[in-house]
């Protein structure tokens, strides 16, 4: 009899090690793909730059500096491993060419530039949604990871809580006009 009571909490403590185990990759797998979303919005939004640059550098040609900054930004975007960082310096240099076309009526009027600007606009709101996504599923794998008794297993699993999306200071601040 005692064998058997034994065996059973055996088998449950396995199961239950099985399932936690299991909870952790999922949504691990979770958090990977509201990454890839947000990525994918990410290049979207890369492929768009350049457009946009050149639209509003046939206007202003006195405001390369700023213009240059955006390409190096962009550029930066791509080549380093830390998205998160490069991605929100580019948007904040984003925020800085509408500055630049507040100053040409003519540029806002521009029906390639409206284009251009309505389709930044839509993606700027598809990665905010994408980032909240990504912020939800790195909250829930965090509190897994976090968490009694998960965090037992996710320390024997080799599974890490993974970072935020977060917003810089600068993103944080109305723009000047």
């Amino acid at each position: 009899m005692q064998t058997v009571i034994i065996g059973i909490v055996i088998v449950a403590i396995i199961v239950t090690v099985v399932f936690i185990y299991n909870s952790l990759v999922a949504t691990r797998n979770k958090v990977k793909e509201a990454y890839a979303t947000m990525d994918v919005f990410l290049k979207k939004r890369f492929d768009l730059v350049p457009s946009l640059v050149a639209t509003v550098k046939a206007y202003s040609e006195h405001e390369a500096k700023t213009l240059e900054d955006i390409v190096e930004k962009r550029t930066k975007a791509v080549s380093f491993n830390d998205t998160v960082s490069s991605e929100t310096q580019l948007s904040d240099a984003l925020i800085n060419i509408k500055v630049v076309a507040e100053k040409y009526p003519d540029l806002k009027a521009s029906d390639n530039y409206m284009d251009l600007s309505d389709r930044l606009v839509r993606l700027e709101d598809d990665i905010a949604s994408a980032r909240r996504y990504y912020n939800g599923a790195v909250r829930e794998f965090n509190n897994l990871c976090q968490t009694f008794p998960q965090n037992i297993i996710a320390g024997m699993g080799g599974f890490k809580p993974m970072p935020m999306f977060r917003t810089s200071a600068d993103e944080r601040e109305m723009p000047v006009m």
